[in-house]
Parts: structure tokens; sequence; C-alpha cells
């Protein structure tokens, strides 16, 4: 089996302010998928798309409680082309109302950043230069 596209659904406060949150950081929005309940990102055209839910609307889909800003259900990760567009999405995700979480990490071959989003969710931003990774 392959998978050939990816949703991660995530409950939110308000759908509005995500939007304008995420296009800040320079995504698209699918309309198809989004309304005044949902907002569908573009993390990867046709492959990755992150669904923000209404907290009511989150609900629909499952019984369980949301985790609440201050804990940790999951953790994104999300790779970027270069070091300066992982300094640059945080640095764009702090100035648009996102928090900070924790410190650069430069492992040598991979360096990372992150940024909580308005709703807390925990995003990692990272680029790798797999031809420094190393061998043992």
């Amino acid at each position: 089996m392959k998978i050939n596209q990816i949703y991660v659904n995530l409950p939110v406060k308000d759908v509005q302010k995500t939007r304008e949150f995420w296009t800040k950081l320079g995504f698209s929005i699918n309309e198809q998928f989004s309304d005044e309940k949902a907002i569908c990102v573009i993390m990867k055209e046709d492959h990755i798309y992150a669904m923000f839910l209404k907290e009511e609307f989150f609900h629909t889909f499952t019984d369980r409680p949301i985790a609440k800003g201050d804990t940790t259900q999951t953790l994104l990760a999300i790779g970027v082309n270069s070091r300066e567009e992982v300094d640059e999405m945080v640095k764009t995700a702090l100035e648009n109302g996102g928090s900070k979480y924790s410190e650069p990490q430069d492992h040598g071959w991979m360096y990372q950043n992150a940024f909580s989003d308005l709703n807390g969710h925990q995003w990692e931003v990272m680029f790798a230069d797999m031809s420094k990774l190393p061998t043992e």
C-alpha cells in the first residue's frame, strides 16, 4: 500500500485568524475544502494538507477531548529547503502571534527551530543536508 496524500486535522478556536496566520507564513489555501468551520492549508500541493477545524466541528469527528494548548498531543515537523527558510518561517510565525517553545538546534547535518501556532500546536521546522549525515 502506498499513501498518496496526508491530511493532518487540528482543532482551532478561530478559523479566520488561523487563515491569516498561515497565509502570512506563505501557504496557500484550498478553498474547495475551506469554509467558516474549516480551513485547508496546502503544505505540499497534491500531497500534504493541514485541516484546521473549528473546535465544535472537530468534535463531530471524535468523541475524545481536545488537548488544551498547554499540553502536547503531537509534534508536527516540516522540512524546508534551507536554514534561512527555517529561521524565516519561525520569525514570521512569532511576528504574527505564534510563540517560541524551544531554542534552535544545530546537529551539523540537520538544523531545526520551532514555534507554536495560535492554538498551541507545536511545529518543528527543519532543514537536513543528507550529504552531511553521519554514517556511524
